[in-house]
């Protein structure tokens, strides 16, 4: 999926995918999705057994493990009708671009997988391609700025519809991002695995973050 001008209908309901590290470390991120998506008039199914993607496994090099919690993504969501919402690039993204790699000896999961995957978007993605940039009447006098995720923008294709949103809030000032686009260190496993040189990374973004001047 690439992005494109709102040209779809809108659809009036949309499951919302939490992904784990909402789920676990920031739920406040599920409670805003929620909100942002009622305030534009959407009804929202949630799937109370729905677990991981399967990513933290399949990117450690855990095929076999990752398998069955793929395909049991797969065989849940593939049961509801309409968009997919997710508030994560990263889980995005193994969905619509990975599950065809593990599930390669077999086709019919691989069919499966891709239908569901072209109904899955990542929130921000989502917003723009039905919505447009500008549907979100917000309001903060305020100075932000912008990172750029790594695997929205280079495993999705999705670059300018987060930072359009936030350009739509009205007396909110945005300030450049020096290398926006450059990791922000986290990796998922890759900061547990790694930690002196995830927390390097860390600093110089934070270092690049504080000399925007923005709160």
């Amino acid at each position: 999926m690439s992005e494109t001008p709102t040209t779809q209908p809108r659809p009036e309901r949309v499951t919302l995918f939490a992904t784990c590290m909402v789920d676990q470390l920031a739920p406040g991120v599920g409670e805003s999705t929620i909100e942002v998506l009622e305030y534009l008039g959407l009804e929202i199914d949630f799937l109370s057994d729905q677990t991981c993607c399967a990513q933290p496994a399949f990117n450690s090099g855990f095929r076999s493990e990752a398998f069955p919690v793929a395909k049991r993504f797969v065989e849940l969501f593939e049961q509801v009708e309409g968009p997919i919402v997710v508030p994560s690039g990263s889980c995005a993204a193994m969905v619509r671009n990975y599950y065809r790699d593990l599930f390669r000896d077999e086709p019919d999961l691989v069919e499966r997988a891709a239908r569901v995957g072209d109904r899955l978007y990542e929130f921000t993605e989502f917003i723009d391609r039905y919505f447009g940039n500008d549907a979100i009447n917000g309001r903060l006098s305020d100075t932000a700025t912008y990172h750029k995720c790594c695997h929205l923008i280079r495993e999705l294709g999705v670059d300018r519809p987060p930072l359009e949103l936030l350009e739509n809030v009205d007396g909110l000032e945005m300030t450049p991002l020096e290398r926006a686009d450059v990791c922000c260190g986290f990796g998922g496993a890759f900061s547990v695995k790694m930690p002196d040189i995830s927390s390097a990374i860390l600093n110089e973004k934070l270092d690049n973050i504080e000399a925007t001047g923005a709160n």
